[in-house]
């Protein structure tokens, strides 16, 4: 009975080893990285990033928005290459260290928000800025194909804008 037994489990190993040679040889297609500027075809989606732009926050006075690092404006253009409707998917950025951060949802106060909800009639081009809240790093932004299942990078500079400061003269108090 022992002989048997061991006998009919000969497949085991053998089946194991098959599975383990097949899964090595399913490996997913390099992503491609592209500088900042140049069109990214994703499926039917045609992606380019334009511009970056850090904010200590968005808005003036008491209604400004702070964020919990800084916003990071990225100006893009999706345009679609199908034959009809599509829904342009979120985006994310990535850092140096594989971290991703997902787009905000809310487009409160940024100048020329792109949407959250993008759907993009056939052959229109959307465009405007992605907000994230994110610290300040280098950073690509990860664009995709409708269905999620393509994907390509683009390669955001870290560059700060220098912001322009009004000359603010300062009366002397001293003087009568």
């Amino acid at each position: 009975m022992f002989h048997m037994r061991s006998s009919t489990l000969w497949w085991l190993p053998a089946t194991v080893a098959l599975a383990v040679l097949a899964s090595c040889g399913e490996k997913a297609p390099p992503v491609h990285t592209y500088p900042m500027g140049e069109r990214v075809p994703v499926g039917h989606l045609v992606y380019a990033a334009f511009d970056t732009q850090w904010l200590p926050q968005i808005g003036t006075g008491l209604g400004a928005r702070v964020p919990q690092n800084r916003f990071l404006l990225v100006r893009v253009s999706i345009t679609n290459s199908a034959g009809e409707r599509v829904a342009a998917p979120d985006l994310t950025i990535v850092d140096d260290a594989g971290k991703s951060f997902q787009e905000l949802s809310d487009g409160q106060d940024v100048p020329q928000w792109i949407g959250y909800l993008r759907q993009i009639n056939a052959t229109d081009t959307a465009q405007g800025n992605l907000v994230f809240d994110v610290p300040p790093r280098h950073y690509k932004l990860r664009v995709t194909d409708e269905q999620g299942d393509q994907s390509a990078l683009i390669d955001l500079p870290l560059e700060f804008n220098p912001q322009v400061t009004p000359d603010v003269q300062i009366p002397d108090m001293g003087k009568k």
